[in-house]
Order: C-alpha cells, then structure tokens, then sequence
C-alpha cells in the first residue's frame, strides 16, 4: 500500500477529532485495500504474538470512535506508543467502520508497534446480528462486510508480554495445556463453537464457583480463581490480562485490585479491560 494513500487515510480518519459522531467516509477501493494489506500482515505475523514492554493494553471499543481518538489523545497516538488491543472492535456503537479503519491503518503504518487481537465480535456469526453488518450495508454493501469477514478470520488471538502477562479477548480453556497449542492454531479460520479458540474468545472468570462451569452467554466457560492460578502455576505466568466484561463486573478473586502491569508482584492475578487503557 503505497505511504501516501495510506497516510491520506489516517488522516481524513483523524480529521473529525473533537468532533463526536461525525462520519468519515472513505472510499471502498481504500477500504477493501486496508482489509487486504492488513490480512497479509496478520498473517505474517503468529498467531500467538510474543511482545515487549513498554505498550499499552486497550480494551473493547464497540464502534465508539470518539472513545478511540480520546484513547489516543491520551496515551499517545502512534508511534508514540505501542499498543496492544484486545478485541471487540466493531458492533453496538455507531462508528464501527471508522473504528475498524483507523486501527487496520495503524496496523500497517507500525506493524511492528500497533497489535490487534481478536474478539467475540471479530466473527461473522456475531457481527451479522449486533450492528456491523448493518452498518456496512448501509453506508456502502454486502460484500465490504464480507472482505472484514475475511480480514477478521486471519487476526492473532492472543498475546504473551516479557514472557509473564498472558494476554486474550474472554478467557481460560480447560483444553489449555501448553501456549504451544495457540501458537499452532490455523488461520484464516472462523470461531468454533466449542474448543480453545472458542474459550480464548469467550470464556469468563467468575468468584462464584470452583473449577469450570457453564457459561450464561450459552458460549464457553466459567471458570474460577482456581483455574487461574492453576493456568499461572502450569505455564509459568504472572498475571492474566483480558477484556469482554464491563470493569464493574470483573471479579477480584480476592487478592485485591491489579493497577499496574509493571509490579514484579501483582496483588491481583487476573485483570479485565473493556474500553479500558493500561
């Protein structure tokens, strides 16, 4: 993609800072350009990324575009910093195309600085229903929506800092017994409904029970603070960093609050992120 095309759209893209619900619109050829170039980096990339610190951790964003350019105008747009995003791009808010366009554009810009995981969202099966796939049939057709599809189904699903914080959209699986079986996890692929992909999507943490437990979204797991410190011990962890619930229904699992990624001894073993920046 060439740098001026490319440099043109994020900057058409940042254009409506300060500006809240105000629509960009980019042309198709540029957009269905940003889903090809950006699949071929994911791609390129493992699946099971494998990251440095400094970066920081973002959570859900659902379409808020405002939300995303506040995100940046606070934490430092790229390459500022290095990123890491947890899924759950698209659907529920009104900007998911802006949203998603943005964060493919980064992706290429700094693909060695920028990094998107893959959420519940990031799927056909579900973006169909709660708003992407009507809003890219609104704003311009089917088949954009289709080439997202395709971009989607190539993106890493989960991410490991300095070798300790175990990072992924949902959560544990109880099929999980070495990162290796991530890291040999095929692309492009849908998500499943049952398996390790599904969980690392899906699945959530909970202080009610003990082991695993059926979850209430009818997808994947429950699982308690037993598994995760089960999951700590066995792979050699210090904390697992995730998104897909609201902060204030996170469990605690009653070693406090974790607040920083950087402590050598985190008072909390397990943290959720959504619309959220570590």
């Amino acid at each position: 993609m060439e740098t001026r095309v490319l440099d043109g759209i994020i900057n058409r893209l940042l254009e409506v800072r300060g500006k809240p619900g105000k629509q960009v619109q980019l042309s198709e050829p540029e957009i269905r350009q940003l889903c090809l170039v950006s699949k071929d980096i994911f791609l390129m990339q493992p699946i099971f990324l494998e990251l440095e610190a400094p970066i920081k951790i973002c959570g859900d964003i659902h379409g808020q575009y405002s939300d995303l350019l506040r995100l940046f105008e606070n934490g430092g747009f790229p390459p500022r910093a290095n990123y890491l995003f947890l899924g759950d791009y698209v659907d529920r808010g009104k900007q998911s195309l802006e949203t998603i366009c943005l964060l493919l554009a980064y992706k290429i810009k700094y693909p060695e600085n920028f990094f998107l995981l893959r959420g519940n969202h990031e799927c056909a099966s579900v973006n169909r229903i709660y708003g992407f796939y009507d809003e890219c049939k609104r704003r311009f057709n089917v088949r954009l929506w289709k080439a997202f599809t395709d971009c989607f189904n190539c993106l890493p699903v989960a991410a490991l800092i300095e070798e300790k914080i175990f990072c992924m959209h949902g959560g544990l699986s109880p099929e999980l017994r070495n990162l290796d079986q991530i890291r040999n996890l095929k692309r492009p692929t849908d998500v499943p409904e049952s398996g390790l992909l599904c969980d690392l999507l899906w699945s959530d943490p909970s202080k009610d029970i003990q082991g695993w437990g059926p979850n209430d979204r009818g997808v994947s797991y429950i699982f308690g603070a037993d598994r995760v410190l089960d999951c700590l011990k066995k792979l050699d962890l210090d904390l697992i960093c995730r998104a897909h619930q609201p902060a204030d229904k996170k469990p605690k699992f009653g070693f406090g609050t974790f607040t920083s990624t950087k402590s050598p001894t985190p008072p909390s073993r397990i943290k959720s992120f959504l619309g959220a920046m570590v």
